[in-house]
């Protein structure tokens, strides 16, 4: 045995006995999911060391405090995205507890003591999606993170001799299935009521194929629905973002209709087995309750496409769409795909879409292996230059500028295999963006929307365009048009929208939409960074230093010379003008962009 201070985190789920009880072989199957995609990575990622797991619960070493809360909040911040639409009764959530503590390491690598026993003690004192520091730990990271922090004073911990000063963090809440407010400033677009064309939702499809783990298929397959209903100009498509939102929620079918704005929904699942796959779709007429088409599909899994295919040629006759030649030739049915390939993209885009790290290098290496059994899988190598421009704008990579060329290269490949594919001109666009060709951008993405009419994606794509080549005005009234197809816009559109304000000198209006961001995402540098340059103009001086400081508890590597050279401003006083007030504050910058 062996003595030594660690920074050590405990972590078990809340309830598990309880959600157990209710599905345990189902539970049991999420738990291993979140472990291989989410938990494990970020683990990793921060140099931490599991040392041992109990059921639901973990015991984690790290070398250093501020690598344990920072896997902490990632860990809890990816839930929250996770618990979105799930009804309480069955979401996953975690209890964390930190200490920084003396441990006794045995032979076998486990430890013992009092390092462990008051970290053990202060996750049982955390609510659901928290994280509870010891004084100790807290010392180590409040200088350095930017921790909304409650301070909950000595609490008397179990087999605890003396009372110990306890610090709460509660990384985040899950969003109801509804928005809980429309934002305050008139000046934000609001969602408009249904449109004259018909418009539809298409739900999650339940997942039946008894395994939890199969659940990226039935979201992949009705993902795959609506990009191909979004290729229809006389349909308005609500976005995956949004109509995902209702996802494992109980609530009527007129009910999700008017929180989207739409006429007709539609439900189904996906059931796979072996090397079958059963898929049952139902047309809804959320005006009346009416089931206007049903079918079901019994196929081979190599038919899933011919099934897609099918179900969206079906939706189209049930609602008498008169099809343009142009509607006809983008539901044409592409080049065939492997089957095990397209599994492979499907997991991998789930990854993508958490915006992380961890997720970004999961993808990218699902997506290799998707290219490796088809070489030709334009799908596919759109998602992996995705994953390297992430790197570069993220500086996630040991050279940024070379990610950005080869997401320039692997774009530009899957275009020239798949031409009529939105999502490959989507990958261009924003590879073309990040290099600075910002006329090429807005091809690219124009090319796109006119393959795919109802891509909120795109849309949002063009916006950060515009904003970027010196056209707010029109940013704003294109984030409009996206957030029509997507009332649940990603807490990102708030920050285009802040960006476009304040490049109109709206500085007021920019706050509120920081602001907003910031409710969903305390955790956001850049927002801090405009937020602290809106409250220099306005001569708001301290609350422009306080917004500053958090940026670099946030981001301690943050450098405005890095985004000076990153963010492709086409004319360079619009970024200027963002230096220029955290000048006005009187914060005198350094060569590295800080104070």
């Amino acid at each position: 045995m062996s003595r030594k201070l660690a920074a050590i985190l405990v972590a078990d789920v809340v309830g598990y006995s309880r959600l157990a009880g209710a599905d345990e072989d189902r539970i049991l199957a999420r738990l291993r999911t979140l472990r291989s995609d989410v938990i494990d990575p970020t683990i990793a990622v921060h140099n931490g060391r599991i040392v041992k797991r109990t059921g639901d619960g973990s015991l984690i070493e790290f070398r250093s405090v501020v690598d344990a809360v920072r896997c902490a909040v990632e860990v809890q911040t990816a839930m929250v995205e996770r618990n979105a639409g799930v009804q309480p009764e069955h979401r996953i959530e975690f209890r964390v507890g930190i200490h920084l503590g003396d441990v006794v390491e045995e032979s076998d690598g486990d430890l013992m003591g009092d390092g462990v026993n008051i970290a053990a003690r202060l996750e049982s004192v955390a609510k659901p999606g928290a994280i509870c520091l010891s004084e100790d730990a807290y010392r180590q990271v409040r200088a350095r993170l930017d921790l909304a922090v409650t301070d909950l004073g000595p609490i008397h911990l179990k087999n605890i001799a003396e009372p110990m000063r306890v610090y709460s963090l509660q990384v985040g809440t899950v969003l109801p299935p509804a928005r809980q407010a429309q934002p305050p400033a008139t000046k934000i677009p609001s969602v408009k009521a249904v449109p004259d064309k018909p418009s539809i939702a298409v739900l999650a499809f339940n997942n039946m194929s008894g395994d939890a783990e199969q659940e990226y298929f039935s979201d992949g397959i009705s993902e795959d629905i609506i990009t191909d209903l979004s290729k229809l100009s006389e349909l308005h498509v609500i976005a995956r973002n949004s109509s995902f939102v209702y996802k494992n929620v109980t609530a009527s079918v007129p009910d999700m209709a008017r929180a989207l704005g739409v006429r007709y929904v539609l439900e189904g699942s996906v059931r796979k087995s072996g090397n079958r796959v059963r898929v049952t779709a139902q047309l809804i007429d959320a005006s009346n309750g009416g089931h206007i088409w049903a079918s079901r599909f019994d196929r081979d899994l190599t038919d899933i496409f011919a099934v897609q295919d099918e179900l969206t040629q079906e939706i189209v006759s049930a609602l008498r769409l008169s099809l343009t030649h142009g509607d006809q030739d983008r539901l044409a049915q592409g080049r065939p795909v492997d089957v095990g390939a397209y599994e492979l993209l499907l997991r991998g885009r789930e990854q993508a879409s958490t915006h992380t790290r961890t997720g970004n290098i999961a993808a990218r290496s699902l997506a290799a292996d998707a290219i490796a059994i088809d070489p030709e899988y334009a799908a596919a190598r759109a998602l992996l230059s995705f994953t390297h421009v992430l790197d570069y704008v993220n500086a996630w990579s040991k050279d940024p500028e070379a990610s950005l060329r080869l997401g320039m290269d692997l774009a530009q490949q899957a275009v020239e295999m798949a031409e009529e594919q939105p999502n490959c001109h989507f990958a261009l666009g924003l590879a073309c963006m990040w290099n600075r060709e910002l006329d090429r951008a807005q091809a690219e993405v124009l090319r796109g929307l006119e393959l795919s009419p109802n891509s909120a994606e795109l849309l949002m794509l063009m916006a950060h365009i515009q904003i970027f080549s010196g056209n707010p005005a029109g940013a704003l009234e294109t984030l409009d048009a996206s957030m029509r197809l997507d009332p649940h816009y990603p807490e990102v559109l708030l920050q285009f929208l802040a960006d476009a304000r304040f490049s109109l000198g709206e500085y007021e209006d920019a706050i509120v939409g920081i602001e907003l961001r910031l409710q969903q995402n305390s955790q956001s540098e850049t927002a801090y960074a405009l937020l602290a340059s809106c409250y220099g103009h306005l001569g708001r001086f301290e609350e422009s230093r306080e917004a500053w400081e958090k940026v670099f508890r946030i981001n301690p590597d943050f450098s405005i010379e890095r985004r000076r050279r990153v963010l492709p401003f086409q004319n360079p006083e619009d970024f200027n003008r963002r230096v220029e007030g955290l000048h006005k504050a009187g914060l005198t910058l350094r060569n590295d962009g800080r104070c």
